[in-house]
């Protein structure tokens, strides 16, 4: 038999479809990680031995945290079906976790913008044949034109704006679930109390 009732049960029940959720998002984060690592735009603009790392160092920590949310979405619902004090502790504990990893990845991205944008020379030519900004005829050592450090700064900042939306709505869902999980967890030690 259950041993919370009444509106807690619909809090467990909750937790459950949250938890589902929250593996979903899991999903999406790592897919999105996945994506930027592996897009062919990205990868030939970002390949050269002197390209900046920083961008995809965020995204490295963007694919652990979603397979880590994908993990511990599974435990949670475990937890919140079998009602286990335990498991939701640990739970809340993994949420935090993840949520202090996902801010960490935001603010490392939005803090080191500046450095990927600023390339070095033998990276803006793979960037002008890549972007195709600029007329075949212009050299790199001519300077770049206007259009290209626009271009350059617009591919950067939609991939970094990507993973700030996905963190942001992803930070959301986590608060929701940290609160349903110590409401739940309450519940239950209150009723083995009554018992």
């Amino acid at each position: 038999m259950s041993k919370v009732q009444g509106g807690m049960k619909c809090v467990k029940y909750l937790l459950f479809v949250f938890n589902f959720i929250f593996w979903l998002s899991g999903s999406l984060v790592l897919a999105v990680g996945l994506w930027l690592r592996f897009d062919p735009e990205t990868v030939s603009l970002l390949a050269e031995n002197d390209a900046p790392e920083h961008f995809f160092i965020a995204v490295y920590i963007l694919i652990g945290a979603g397979g880590v949310m994908m993990l511990v979405g599974f435990f949670g619902c475990f937890g919140a079906m079998r009602e286990s004090q335990c498991l939701l502790g640990l739970f809340f504990a993994c949420l935090l976790i993840i949520f202090g990893a996902e801010v960490a990845a935001g603010v490392f991205g939005f803090l080191n913008k500046d450095k990927v944008l600023s390339t070095s020379s033998s990276d803006i030519s793979v960037l002008l044949s890549q972007l195709e900004c600029c007329e075949p005829e212009s050299s790199p050592s001519s300077g770049l034109c206007t259009v290209c450090n626009e271009a350059i700064e617009k591919f950067f900042n939609e991939k970094l704006f990507i993973i700030g939306y996905v963190g942001i709505g992803i930070a959301g869902i986590m608060i929701i679930g940290m609160i349903f999980s110590m409401v739940l967890c309450c519940a239950i030690r209150n009723s083995r109390e009554v018992i």
